[in-house]
């Protein structure tokens, strides 16, 4: 539709239309029996009458749900404006890749791309329109169970997955293809105090805009379409009423002009975050913070109209956000094909077919973190007799929380990959015990009684299913262990402060141990653990994540060596959850325990535990040996308008080719404000073939030695600085340069 016509439309709606425009439901209001919608429309205290004006619906898919909805819908629509579909599709809609934090994992963002690119095409056969993703919220705290959803702790990192994720799910939207995407949640919501869902979160500005922002702005550089406001409040202001975050810095000084959603109910949360006395000033406050649509609460629904007939808002306020909303359907088309393509031929098509598997299955490789290959036990020969042991043995709960509308029947399970590998006399499986037993845990996850009863073991098959582990260790040559934290212990409200493996699967642990056999342990989970305790007992790690729906053979092509382990943590693992938060880009301080003068004591350090993580940013194993030498630059000065050129040699001293992820970082030795020891500011995926030496440059810019300073200007300062590259955070080759002020 032309902007003119689609300026008309708008100016021909009522108060009431527009106000419906705003308001987005969840998919039982528009469910074709009037006996079921009455219950949710009396609970949220909404008008059947605003429920038709709806202007979008939350996470309602399948091609023929969302075209009978939107038939019904157009039907009664005087000026036949479609509705959005929206939904949560974090990572992969029916195909499912790793986590988050596992695609962080690959530090490939043309890969990741390529995974969000097919993501949007099975999503938009299905009839969804809209993303609720990227998360690109930095975290730094593995007690907060939405580190799930994010690709890690590091501002660049970060950046590069929010827009390569960004430009996959919008690929091709001009066209008629792909999704809009949401990114989310503006703004810092990963720094929740103490890791708990929902907290406040209290930050200088400095810290907010040099360390938090920068994922979303990267988004919206990359012209993403939705931005989605956080729960949390941010410096004593809840964000969806944060009118300095989302007028000023997000819409004014970034120029994004498109759609702002409130997260689900979050403007009538105003009352309980104690900034608005009732739900008239909550949605007055959220509409003069620019928020466009209200997710799921009564608020707009039942106090535009009124705040405008009194004069608190202007009908120009209210028009801007619909109009926001009405182009941004009108770019997708909507008005022209209100289906946007779905259909269940197209389903047929695109949805988990044998390419879709291919790209989960090379993603899910190099998420893979090997993080402890004791002798080198690691790959596996076919030939040995093994024994796969664990609740995650021969489970297809492979997908995590977030994969809202992803099918664990889709899944590779663990068992069924190694049975490609391995024959039937040399294998042998076991669950050994379940993932969970922890009942207070489980009521807290919100399972009930009964339904603990189908997965809660009683003591006698605790004990039947344990012999079982063992009788099938006894004769194996090698043992792999598949332990992991429930789906449920992770994701949203999944916080917890105990970041070990369940008791029941350590007690089996320490069993299989007994017999002295090779472990070789794959870790499930959505959250780096805290295995400072189970690192002894075993002679290789490899964490997993929640892999997808490919991740059985993507871990059976790990342990057979079938492909060369690449991936490298974004986010740090702690030695203990007592370090928390921890990441490795902290802040100098007087008394570093490295360079201070001071005794010992009186250092940043802990007395009862290390000062560094177990296992930090960037770190990961490989089966090959890389050996870094020869840093060097082209010239030890530069100015603003100059470069240098950073080389570094890098040997394969093995016998295996494989991958390396060469890290470039700096420290700004001098600033005005008090700068992060180290920072990454370029990474480089290389090939190194077996037994030979390449070298990988770098240019470093005026660019990338930036920041926010003492008086917010985003600028470089003269000065000296460090440049490290390595294969992880904790590298000690360095070089120096300087900038000057010419």
């Amino acid at each position: 539709m032309q902007l003119k016509k689609l300026r008309k439309l708008l100016n021909e709606l009522t108060v009431t239309e527009k106000v419906g425009q705003l308001i987005q439901l969840s998919g039982e209001f528009f469910e074709s029996s009037n006996d079921i919608v009455v219950g949710p429309e009396q609970k949220l205290g909404i008008s059947p009458k605003i429920v038709n004006l709806s202007g979008s619906v939350l996470n309602v898919a399948g091609a023929k749900k969302t075209r009978e909805i939107q038939d019904r819908y157009m039907a009664k629509s005087k000026h036949h404006i479609p509705l959005l579909f929206m939904a949560d599709i974090i990572y992969g809609y029916k195909t499912i890749y790793p986590i988050p934090l596992g695609l962080g994992a690959t530090w490939n963002t043309k890969l990741i791309r390529d995974a969000y690119k097919n993501t949007a095409s099975e999503a938009k056969a299905s009839g969804v329109q809209v993303a609720f993703a990227p998360m690109v919220d930095l975290v730094r705290d593995p007690r907060w169970g939405r580190v799930l959803e994010s690709t890690g702790e590091d501002p660049y990192l970060n950046s590069q997955f929010s827009s390569s994720m960004v430009e996959g799910l919008q690929n091709g939207l001009n066209e008629g293809h792909g999704m809009a995407s949401c990114i989310k949640h503006f703004a810092a919501y990963g720094a929740a105090e103490s890791g708990k869902e929902y907290n406040t979160t209290d930050m200088s500005e400095y810290r907010l805009r040099n360390q938090y922002l920068p994922s979303y702005k990267a988004a919206v550089d990359s012209g993403v379409k939705m931005v989605m406001t956080s729960f949390n409040s941010l410096n004593g202001v809840p964000a969806t009423a944060n009118e300095w975050l989302m007028k000023k810095v997000l819409r004014e000084e970034w120029g994004f002009e498109g759609v702002l959603i409130s997260d689900y109910a979050a403007v009538s949360e105003l009352v309980a975050h104690g900034i608005a006395e009732d739900n008239r000033m909550a949605t007055q406050q959220a509409l003069k913070a620019t928020v466009d649509i209200d997710m799921k609460s009564p608020c707009y629904a039942n106090e535009l109209e009124p705040l405008l007939e009194n004069g608190s808002i202007s009908e120009e306020k209210v028009n801007e956000a619909v109009w926001r909303v009405l182009k941004l359907k009108n770019e997708l088309g909507l008005f022209e094909d209100p289906y946007r393509g779905a259909s269940e031929q197209a389903e047929r098509h695109e949805l988990v077919s044998k390419k879709r598997r291919e790209l989960a299955r090379k993603v899910a490789d190099r998420a893979m973190v090997l993080l402890k290959n004791q002798n080198n036990i690691l790959p596996l020969n076919k030939n040995q007799k093994i024994a796969l042991i664990g609740p995650y043995a021969d489970s297809q709960e492979l997908i995590g929380l977030w994969a809202v509308h992803g099918n664990t029947k889709d899944v590779i399970s663990i068992s069924q990959a190694f049975r490609e590998h391995v024959t039937k006399q040399n294998l042998k499986i076991a669950e050994g015990t379940n993932i969970l037993e922890n009942k207070e845990i489980l009521n807290n996850t919100g399972i009930s009684s009964d339904e603990q009863k189908s997965f809660v073991l009683t003591h006698e098959e605790e004990s039947q299913k344990n012999q079982e582990a063992i009788e099938a260790a006894k004769n194996a040559d090698v043992v792999v262990m598949v332990l992991g934290e429930h789906t449920l212990e992770s994701g949203e409200a999944g916080s917890k402060t105990n970041l070990t493996l369940p008791d029941n699967q350590l007690k089996l642990l320490e069993k299989i141990r007994s017999l002295n056999k090779k472990i070789v342990l794959v870790v499930i989970s959505g959250r780096p653990l805290v295995l400072s305790n189970i690192e002894p007992q075993v002679d290789a790690i490899i964490q997993a994540w929640f892999p997808g729906t490919e991740g059985g053979h993507a871990v059976a092509d790990v342990i057979f060596g079938g492909f060369n382990p690449s991936g490298r943590l974004s986010m740090s693992f702690p030695y203990s959850v007592g370090q928390l938060p921890i990441y490795y880009n902290h802040f100098s301080t007087g008394r570093s325990p490295e360079t201070s003068k001071h005794s010992t004591r009186y250092t940043a350090k802990y007395i009862d535990t290390p000062v560094k993580p177990l296992y930090p940013f960037g770190f990961g194993l490989s089966y090959h040996h890389a050996i870094y030498s020869n840093l060097r630059l082209n010239k030890k000065t530069m100015n603003k308008e100059d470069n240098i050129k950073v080389s570094v040699d890098i040997r394969n001293d093995s016998e295996v080719a494989g991958e390396e992820t060469v890290q470039l970082y700096i420290r700004d030795v001098v600033g005005s404000i008090v700068r992060p020891v180290k920072e990454l500011k370029s990474f480089k995926k290389v090939a190194l073939p077996a037994n030979s030496t390449i070298t990988v440059s770098f240019e470093v810019t005026n660019d990338m030695l930036k920041f926010y300073g003492r008086d917010l200007n985003y600028e470089s300062e003269p000065g000296n600085f460090e440049i490290f590259v390595g294969n992880n955070s904790e590298t000690d080759l360095k070089e120096k340069f300087s900038l000057i002020d010419e």
